[in-house]
């Protein structure tokens, strides 16, 4: 069973064959020219746009490296950028976030402070220049898990990466998730939590437990939506990763404050301020506050839990130590799946794609845009076609535009970009995917 709880104390072969079955786009990807993998040079190097550079020597086994040039049709190139894992790779494959969960750091950031061998940018974030920010760009949007800890709660439905181990092997998949939370008090009494590590009340990318309205219309919204849903009825839980004071609460919250064994040192109404060293809270507002004040007893423990299942919220199989979610899924068994382009749009953007090989290889696939002359992006099918033609068979659209960024050895090797023909800059960004030394435990 792959139930995640958030305890609180401490080269795959490339295939570039290129008529690509059940795939439906509008253009076919043919080459137009197979560019050198970069270097293996280390340390910082300024921003700008990657060239192709010496194939990079001295990397671990089953662990792989590429840089490409692909046509889309003409006057439509499209660069890539490539991370492959074999399942049997002398690596570790994790996400890691920023400093902490109230603020974001540039892929290579995230890289030199995890001793990192290369990196790509991991889920969607509460971005500051989006319309319903929050205040906290550090927050995924959608599932993120880490070290089997669950940081971030699933948009239910949504397409993600997970990643675990058995007999010390990768096993990589993608698959539509949910999360569902769960508090029980010493008294007995049980209630469910809605969301972790996040502003309470406020949901972005909707589609959470139970009760979340759209912030425009006050509907009732049980599936994704694009935009901020609100419900006045919420238990969030705060894990020490988020790091800074917990949101200021209403007159009317409360928080209870706990050390790294849930047991609850004391209720704080309203909610807001500093967490205990080591230890985390259940923030409360409406009636999850007045369950708090009625339940959250000091000097008693809380068991809380928050489990990553199915959609219907059944099991998944397998270990999930990583999850890491996405926006749609563009791949499900080497066909094109027709709602990422509803869900995405229609036009060629910079993206990061998780992609899973019929071997079991893991790729992870950057690809530069907004670049009229050296890169155009994708539309989500053709995304799709270029993770088939590089062998994968299921695959899941991460957090692109400006955020798409890939690192190798302390450098950055793609070009990102925010805006069409820009300067080449690194987003910061809330997590991200790390290769790491080492073979993998379990």
């Amino acid at each position: 069973m792959a139930s995640v709880r958030r305890p609180w104390a401490r080269g795959g072969v490339v295939a570039l064959a290129l008529t690509l079955a059940g795939c439906t786009a509008p253009a076919a990807v043919s080459p137009a020219r197979s560019a050198p993998a970069s270097s293996a040079a280390s340390g910082p190097a300024a921003p700008g746009p990657a060239e192709p550079d010496p194939a990079p020597t001295g990397l671990p086994a089953g662990f792989g490296f590429w840089q490409l040039t692909r046509s889309l049709g003409p006057g439509a190139p499209v660069r890539l950028t490539v991370l492959s894992v074999a399942a049997d790779a002398h690596v570790r494959v994790t996400g890691v976030h920023g400093a902490d969960l109230t603020r974001a750091d540039t892929v290579r950031t995230l890289a030199d402070r995890s001793g990192a061998l290369a990196a790509i940018n991991g889920t969607y974030f509460d971005i500051r220049t989006g319309h319903h920010h929050s205040g906290y760009e550090g927050d995924p949007i959608g599932l993120y898990a880490e070290h089997g800890r669950v940081l971030s709660e699933a948009v239910d439905g949504r397409p993600a990466l997970l990643l675990g181990h058995t007999g010390g092997r990768l096993e990589a998949r993608v698959a539509e998730v949910a999360t569902r939370g769960r508090l029980r008090a010493a008294d007995g009494a049980v209630r469910e939590l809605d969301g972790v590590n996040r502003v309470p009340g406020r949901i972005l990318g909707c589609g959470g437990t139970g009760g979340d309205r759209l912030a425009t219309t006050g509907r009732l919204q049980e599936k994704p939506f694009e935009g901020l849903c609100t419900d006045p009825d919420e238990v969030v839980s705060f894990a020490p990763e988020w790091g800074g004071d917990t949101p200021p609460g209403t007159a009317g919250s409360t928080e209870a404050l706990l050390s790294a064994d849930r047991t609850v040192l004391r209720l704080r109404t309203p909610a807001g301020g500093p967490l205990p060293e080591g230890g985390g809270s259940l923030y409360g507002i409406g009636t999850g506050a007045a369950w708090l004040r009625a339940h959250a007893v000091p000097g008693t423990r809380m068991a809380v839990s928050e489990r990553i299942t199915d959609p219907a919220g059944l099991p998944l199989p397998g270990p999930v130590v990583t999850a890491v979610g996405g926006s749609a899924r563009l791949l499900r068994a080497g066909a094109f799946d027709p709602a990422a382009a509803t869900l995405l749009g229609p036009r060629r953007e910079p993206r990061t794609v998780a992609a899973v090989t019929a071997d079991g290889t893991l790729l992870l696939i950057a690809v530069d845009g907004r670049a009229r002359h050296e890169s155009v992006g994708a539309t989500p099918a053709e995304a799709a076609r270029l993770a088939l033609s590089l062998g994968a068979v299921d695959a899941v659209n991460l957090d692109g535009g400006g955020s798409t960024s890939a690192v190798l050895r302390g450098r950055l090797r793609n070009s990102p970009r925010d805006t069409e023909d820009g300067p080449v800059r690194e987003r910061p960004v809330a997590d991200g995917l790390v290769v790491l030394p080492g073979a993998p435990a379990g």
